[in-house]
């Protein structure tokens, strides 16, 4: 089963100020963070906004990315939904869209033992081809609901196609324990600030939404660290670093859709009840990207 690796960017969804999704910017947004290098599309996640668009919506969205990246890189879809029905519907619609796989988030909000864990993870991996990837999704500091160690541990046992986890929360010391879990399970952090020590530990990669306005310091990372120049990637991390805490680390998705403005691709607007932030913010922040880029460039020298 094909497992995701390297820099797996978490995508926006580009709305217009009318609420309607901007297909023709996403398919724009899919080229251009192909050619930058990533090496996979997450779209429908909550970069995406997952929680704020229809399910129909969410069908459309994969079917457009899938399409647009045309096998050029893996697609994996994030399906988890409020309710276990309408994730199983998005899991079924991927399988049959032609995505490499999906990213199925924890149930949130009500606070669920770790036998209704199982019992959730379970149907929805039994719902897909026996030899269709499943990634679990770990954000208990805004899902409410963790996913521990043994949790983990007895879904692989009992589904063979959950091939890995996407771990959300910054914790060095949990991420080494899933990796502990051993038989090839795949582990990836979604804390961009945590790539290239996620990477020497080995993890795969690292699903990063700061990686959709600013892909080409994310690649370089994962490129150095493959040609063994450790100097140059941690520099590139620290780089990196940098700018992920200029923006925010996404915690204003707004932020990342105005940078991809800026650079050519309509990132649109926020739904409700997210809000855009002031203008001059907006463009303090870009001359703060553009001014560490710049003295990346000069330390080089």
């Amino acid at each position: 089963m094909r497992k995701l690796s390297g820099v797996i960017t978490a995508m926006t969804t580009p709305f217009r100020e009318d609420g309607s999704i901007d297909y023709g910017s996403l398919r724009d947004q899919v080229d251009f963070l192909i050619q930058a290098g990533v090496d996979c599309l997450y779209p429908a996640g909550t970069t995406g906004e997952m929680l704020l668009c229809s399910v129909e919506e969410r069908k459309q969205v994969a079917e457009a990315v899938i399409d647009q990246a045309d096998g050029r890189v893996p697609v994996y879809i994030h399906v988890g939904c409020q309710t276990p029905a309408d994730t199983i519907a998005l899991a079924h619609h991927a399988v049959d869209a032609g995505a490499d796989g999906i990213g199925v988030v924890t149930p949130m909000y009500f606070s669920l033992t770790d036998r209704a864990l199982i019992s959730y993870y379970e149907s929805v991996c039994r719902e897909v081809p026996e030899d269709f990837p499943v990634y679990a999704y770990a954000i208990p500091q805004l899902a409410g609901n963790d996913l521990s160690v043994s949790v983990v541990r007895e879904i692989r046992e009992r589904c063979n196609n959950l091939v890995g986890i996407k771990y959300s929360y910054p914790n060095m010391t949990r991420i080494a324990e899933y990796l502990a879990i051993g038989d090839g399970f795949s582990v990836l952090p979604g804390a961009d600030h945590l790539f290239l020590p996620a990477l020497a530990l080995g993890c795969d990669g690292v699903v990063s939404g700061c990686s959709g306005p600013q892909p080409e310091i994310f690649v370089a990372i994962k490129q150095l660290y493959d040609a063994g120049d450790l100097a140059r990637a941690r520099q590139a991390q620290l780089n990196a670093n940098r700018l992920i805490t200029i923006m925010r680390a996404g915690a204003d998705i707004s932020i990342f859709k105005y940078l991809l403005t800026r650079r050519g691709i309509a990132g649109g607007v926020v739904r409700p009840p997210l809000v855009q932030l002031p203008r001059e913010e907006y463009e303090h922040i870009y001359a703060q990207i553009e001014q560490a880029i710049q003295s990346f460039s000069d330390e080089s020298k």
